[in-house]
């Protein structure tokens, strides 16, 4: 069920209906354009989008089937129910083009394709094209559409006759017009003429008598008359009357093929029928494509995890101008049905609701969703939706009553399986009563266990929200600091209007504004302060623990990578020692060998005893160092890498004992350990050389080194860090504790000269890249949203460089390339976290 019946105007779904209608090929599809409905059943969805889909995949990465021609023919074919209708040699024209349209689509699913798109080869199964219809056409018609001279052997016998009276005419008539040019009657240049499908001959006015026959025709200044001589009267009679005879011979053949096609009728209409649906499946795949729709995971149960979805319209609109649309993440299940979004005005709450009903309605009808592929979308009995204003002078409604009308509705036809979207929730009156009608409500609605998207501005439905099981708050965001809205939606917490601050904006006079606030009263300006300070914290907190989350995975990570080496190392170590020992055994038996061949060459030689008895144990000193030698060889370097390995996962236990505050204070002997340990990590407190402010450090990539001195966080170089003690640390802060004032007036200082953009072009990488990150260092510290970094275009290589950097800064949100009428390419735009 669809409410209101203007659904389609109010969500902007009828500008869908008319583009689907502009993709399709012919009037059969455009019928089912016009024609679209909303559909409650999860096979049918199902089926409708995956036909969908398959050919959305043909237009990305396939070859599309052969659209060459496709006509609507139902029309001519329907009057062939009547005995003795006929049709027209160019309907049958189109009917034959149509039909082979049909023939090779059917065939380009049915051949390899099958596999590839099921659903849309299941389709050609609802028609065929009767092989005896196609072969006749064939027989009757030419390539041109004309019949053939051998449809009938009479049609043939006329055809042959006339053209030789015609070629008997032509001679005769080409004589005469000789004679006459030759008699002065006409013009030299003059050729034979038609008129009234009768040959001519073109002669002067003034001498029309001195030629026998009939004047056809004059020109328009008179001077010339078109005569018909009266010699070929009689042949140009013959003709008229075969021609005559050829189309009565033709009529009779169309009849008779009529009398054939008419049992075919019915198989013809399906075929028909077949082209339309697939020229409508054209249309809906060609829209996914330009706005980059597709087929979510679809459940049977009202559920709504739709992640970056996109207004469709809204889209193609931004498209044209360059722009990027802004997408929603949104979810409705069975804890949380419905969503209560505020926000500021024009902050994007009625884009939202609008978003949410129309990807519904066109999910259901069929048509893929410009969302995330791994979103999930469920199916709802019906769509209510109150938006805009729809008071009548005719029906006595106004602004308000036509709401409560509306609620009306939804109170008695509201269910589970029912989504409503409702747009300034009791606005239209009085703010007190108007807000309590709309708690009670949507306490009714939601008892109800309706799903839905609300907005609103009323406090009261904020704190509802937020004590009442089944509902939740929602915030469109809006950047404080550049006063405008950011268009997305965040879950959990309810959104101030901030209207103070746009009024602000806008230029409304301060004193005007101190007035509002005293007459709103405190408590609702300090709410909306609160609620402010809120959000700022949750950001902060939010990108907290995110860090801890990422520092924590990372150490898992070097732990289980630590224990892994080790156990390799271990094992390599066995392997080696194993390895050694076998090439020294292998070295020692040569070795055995090689003496004692000399040995018996010794005795062979009648050497002395006491000389044999000295190579002998000379062998065996020799043996024992070669045993020693390998077996240390082969571990001396492993065991250096076990205890390397060893230390660095002694380090990391006490790194993170000392983040948890489980590590124990050991006094000085602890200080003069970190003192002498001057690598710095993650933690570890530093000092700039030559100054005396104390800073932790939050990241280490590398050589560059990310440190907090107070608010303040910048990216410095090792070389330029030294490593504090506790003690130090403690001992500086002491000294340093009334310098705040100097700080944050120095701060202050920066804020008021700090520019957003620096120009790098004709820099060294070196000499740009230092002037780079101390830009963005002063970029956060006064808490700049946006900067613009300008390094020309050339070969891209500073570009590519400052990039690089700008990738390993955790507060830089993101970095793109400048509007082309802007610079372009030239330009590096840089959004940082506020």
């Amino acid at each position: 069920m669809i409410y209101p019946p203007k659904f389609d105007e109010k969500t902007g779904f009828s500008g869908i209906r008319k583009m689907l209608a502009e993709l399709c090929l012919c009037s059969l599809g455009r019928q089912h354009a016009e024609n679209i409905s909303f559909l409650t059943l999860y096979d049918d969805i199902e089926l409708k989008l995956r036909q969908t889909d398959e050919f959305r995949r043909i237009l990305l990465f396939g070859e599309e089937p052969p659209l060459g021609h496709i006509s609507d023919a139902t029309p001519w074919l329907k009057k062939l129910h009547v005995e003795g209708t006929f049709m027209e040699l160019n309907e049958l024209f189109e009917l034959r083009r149509s039909l082979d349209t049909a023939r090779g689509i059917m065939n380009y699913f049915k051949g390899r394709n099958a596999e590839s798109y099921p659903e849309l080869t299941a389709l050609t199964s609802i028609a065929s094209v009767p092989a005896f219809v196609r072969d006749r056409l064939s027989a009757l018609l030419t390539k041109e559409g004309r019949m053939k001279d051998n449809a009938s052997p009479d049609l043939q016998l006329l055809r042959r006759e006339i053209s030789k009276k015609q070629v008997s005419v032509s001679r005769r008539m080409q004589s005469i017009m000789k004679s006459a040019q030759g008699a002065g009657l006409a013009d030299p240049d003059a050729g034979v003429a038609i008129r009234d499908g009768r040959l001519v001959i073109p002669v002067n006015a003034s001498m029309k008598r001195k030629i026998k026959g009939f004047v056809h025709d004059e020109s328009a200044s008179g001077r010339t008359a078109y005569i018909e001589p009266a010699e070929v009267v009689e042949l140009n009679n013959e003709i008229r009357e075969m021609e005559y005879a050829e189309k009565r011979e033709v009529i009779r053949i169309l009849r008779e093929f009529a009398d054939l096609l008419r049992p075919y009728l019915d198989e013809l209409f399906e075929v028909f029928r077949f082209m339309g649906l697939i020229d409508f499946i054209r249309a809906k795949a060609v829209f996914a494509v330009k706005v980059g729709a597709v087929m979510p995971v679809l459940r049977d149960i009202p559920v709504l995890q739709w992640k970056r979805a996109l207004h469709p319209l809204l889209y193609l609109t931004l498209k044209k101008e360059g722009r990027e649309t802004v997408p929603l993440d949104i979810e409705l299940n069975d804890d949380n049905r419905i969503l209560v979004i505020s926000g500021p005005n024009a902050g994007g709450k009625s884009v939202c609701l609008q978003t949410v009903g129309l990807l519904q309605y066109m999910l259901q009808c069929g048509m893929l969703v410009p969302m995330s592929e791994n979103s999930e979308a469920g199916i709802f009995g019906g769509i209510f939706i109150d938006i805009g204003d729809e008071q009548s002078i005719e029906n006595d409604l106004s602004t308000y009553s036509s709401h409560l009308v509306n609620m009306k509705f939804f109170l008695r036809n509201s269910g589970e399986h029912t989504l409503i979207l409702i747009d300034e929730f009791g606005a239209g009156t009085e703010p007190l009563p108007g807000g309590a009608i709309a708690e009670a409500i949507l306490d009714q609605l939601n008892r109800s266990g309706t799903r839905g998207v609300i907005t609103t501005h009323y406090t009261n439905l904020k704190h509802f929200a937020a004590s009442a099981q089944g509902i939740m708050n929602g915030a469109m965001l809006f950047d404080t600091g550049r006063m405008e809205p950011l268009f997305r939606l965040e879950t959990g917490k309810p959104g101030s209007s901030f209207a103070f601050e746009i009024a602000r904006k806008t230029g409304i006079p301060e004193e005007i504004l101190q007035s509002a606030s005293s007459r709103v009263g405190e408590d609702h300006v300090h709410f909306d302060r609160h609620l402010k300070d809120i959000i700022r914290d949750k950001h902060y907190w939010d990108r907290k623990r995110r860090n801890i989350r990422q520092m924590e995975k990372k150490l898992e990570l070097d732990l289980e990578r630590y224990g892994s080496q080790l156990e390799t190392a271990d094992k390599e170590r066995k392997e080696i020692i194993a390895r050694a020992r076998e090439e020294a055994k292998m070295l020692l038996d040569s070795v055995n060998k090689t003496i004692e061949n000399t040995i018996r060459e010794i005795k062979e030689s009648q050497a002395e005893k006491e000389r044999t008895r000295d190579a002998r144990e000379k062998l065996g000193g020799m043996k024992s160092s070669v045993e020693e030698g390998a077996e240390a060889g082969a571990g001396s370097s492993v065991e250096k890498k076990i205890e390397k390995i060893k230390a660095k996962k002694e380090r990391l236990k006490e790194k993170k004992e000392r983040e948890s505050g489980d590590a124990p204070v050991s006094g000085e002997g602890k200080q003069e350990a970190e003192r002498q340990d001057s690598v710095i990590r993650k933690g570890d407190h530093v000092r700039l050389f030559g100054r005396d402010i104390a800073g932790e450090v939050l990241d280490v990539n590398g050589r560059s080194i990310m440190v907090a001195f107070g608010n303040m966080i910048t990216t410095v170089q090792e070389s330029k860090l030294e490593k504090m003690s506790r003690g130090e640390v403690k001992e500086l802060r002491k000294v340093s504790a009334g310098t705040g004032g100097s700080t944050a007036s120095g701060i202050r200082d920066k804020k008021l000269s700090f520019r957003s953009e620096k120009d790098v072009r004709g820099m060294r990488a070196d000499e740009a890249m230092d002037i780079i990150s101390h830009f963005i260092d002063d970029a956060l510290m006064v808490g700049a949203g946006k900067v613009r970094i300008l390094h020309g275009k050339g070969n891209g290589i500073l570009r590519e460089i400052i990039r690089d950097y700008l990738a390993t800064v955790p507060l830089v949100r993101s970095y793109r390339d400048e509007n082309v009428q802007f610079g372009g390419s030239g330009i590096t735009v840089v959004e940082l976290e506020t």
